[in-house]
Formats: structure tokens, C-alpha cells, sequence
């Protein structure tokens, strides 16, 4: 049980989400279609949380210089990293954005991009849990053949 929150935790987590909740749990003994279920689930719920965030407590803490600073840098991070998808393809350019399995990308990374692309909030949170959906399905086969020897 204890390995199964410390995925869960790791999928919530911007350091890793599914990317890395999915390869723990399998690696640490969890059953890997619960291990699937539950980082999946967990990484689902970053996007309301960052969208909360996003929507209110973002405005009263731009008011500082620092965290300003910071934030426009992500902004024009997650602009560079996803803009001209996202500008192409719209829905499905955010599901391929968030789907891809590598550093950078992400549900943190494609709620940013929804909220600076104005992109309706149904529609953001449907092309996220896809994309996390595809992006934990491909980590968990890959970590399996693994495991098993066979990539």
C-alpha cells in the first residue's frame, strides 16, 4: 500500500508525473493494472488543481516581481514547447503534446498551454486526460517489456 501512494504522489508531482508514479509502483511490486489505474487517475487530477491555480491564486501572486518573473519565463517555455502545435492542430495538437513521454511535457505543461491559448476548459481537461491517458499507457507497456526483458 505504501508504494501505491508513493506513486500515486509521484504522478501528482511535477517532477514526474505518471512518468515516473508508473515505473515505481511496477518496479516496487504493485499490481500493474492498479498501478496503471491510480497513477492515471492521479495525474488527472494536476489539471483541475492547476487550472484552480491558474485562475485565481496566479493573479494575486503575479503582484511580486520575482514570482512574475518566473512565470512569464514558463509562459514563454510552454508558448515555445507547444505554441505552434497547439496553434495547428488545436485539440489534438494539445492530446499529442501532453502525450509524449518525455521531460517538459505533461498535464503541468498542457494546462499552462490551455490557460495561455484560451483553450475552453472542457475541451483542455478532454485533450489532457487523453494525452495523460496515451502517455501512461505507453509508459506502463514500455516499463513491463522491460521488466520482462524484451526492450
Amino acid at each position: 500500500m505504501k508504494d501505491l501512494i508513493i506513486a500515486a504522489l509521484w504522478s501528482i508531482s511535477p517532477l514526474g508525473e505518471a512518468k515516473v508514479g508508473i515505473p515505481y509502483g511496477l518496479l516496487n511490486g504493485v499490481n500493474i493494472y492498479l498501478v496503471l489505474v491510480v497513477c492515471f487517475l492521479a495525474n488527472v487530477m494536476v489539471f483541475p488543481i492547476m487550472m484552480f491555480f491558474l485562475n485565481t491564486i496566479n493573479k494575486y501572486l503575479l503582484r511580486w516581481h520575482l514570482y512574475k518573473k518566473a512565470a512569464l519565463f514558463i509562459a514563454r517555455r510552454a508558448k515555445m514547447g507547444s505554441g505552434d502545435q497547439i496553434r495547428k492542430y488545436g485539440f489534438y495538437g494539445l492530446i499529442f503534446f501532453v502525450m509524449l513521454p518525455v521531460p517538459g511535457t505533461g498535464v503541468y505543461a498542457g494546462s499552462i498551454a490551455s490557460y495561455l491559448f484560451k483553450i475552453e476548459r472542457k475541451k483542455a481537461f478532454v485533450a489532457n486526460t487523453i494525452g495523460i491517458f496515451l502517455s501512461s499507457v505507453i509508459i506502463w507497456v514500455t516499463t513491463l517489456l522491460t521488466m520482462k526483458g524484451m526492450a
